[in-house]
């Protein structure tokens, strides 16, 4: 009796678990962190010079590779959330940030390589990065418009091309991949 009534259990869970199933498709298994304070608070400007200063924390090619790493990702995510929030502008200067610390990721491994040490690892987990940092972009691709024309109360209008920024991006990342 009690193995009927665990074999009949046993089957419900099978068929909810295959009419409720969902896809993921995932590209890497690499995680972005969960995004920190954001631009405007004041929690966020503490964290800026918070950044500024731990910079000098991170020694030696392998310290910075983790820094700039770390902080290409916090941007990344900032970006993202800031994008799917239509707040396009500080979107596109995180996005631009992210870029900035990226680029200086793959400069500490090349001179740690110099210096004898070994790289494998290190650039196994900036392969995993570039993967999915390119899936995220890709992914507000279809979220954000090509250009967004920001106009400030008392200046002069300025055009983001966002799609471009995305491109750009993308094709930063895929040098790595």
């Amino acid at each position: 009796m009690k193995n009927e009534k665990f074999l009949r259990l046993l089957i419900l869970v099978f068929f909810i678990s295959i009419f409720f199933k969902t896809t993921v498709f995932a590209q890497s298994n690499y995680v972005l962190p969960y995004p920190s304070s954001m631009p405007g608070s004041l929690s966020y400007k503490i964290h800026l010079i918070y950044e500024n200063v731990s910079r000098y924390w991170y020694f030696g090619n392998f310290g910075q590779f983790d820094y700039n790493l770390k902080l290409s990702d916090k941007y990344l995510v900032e970006a993202k959330t800031l994008f799917e929030y239509k707040q396009y502008l500080l979107g596109y200067k995180a996005l631009k940030k992210s870029n900035q610390y990226f680029v200086n990721i793959l400069p500490n491994l090349v001179k740690a390589e110099r210096n004898g040490k070994n790289i494998v690892q290190k650039k196994a987990i900036l392969n995993e990065t570039s993967k999915k940092h390119i899936e995220v972009l890709q992914g507000l691709e279809d979220n954000i418009p090509n250009i967004f024309i920001w106009k400030p109360e008392k200046s002069i209008p300025t055009t983001l091309n966002l799609r471009e920024a995305l491109d750009i991006s993308i094709q930063l990342r895929e040098k790595n991949s």
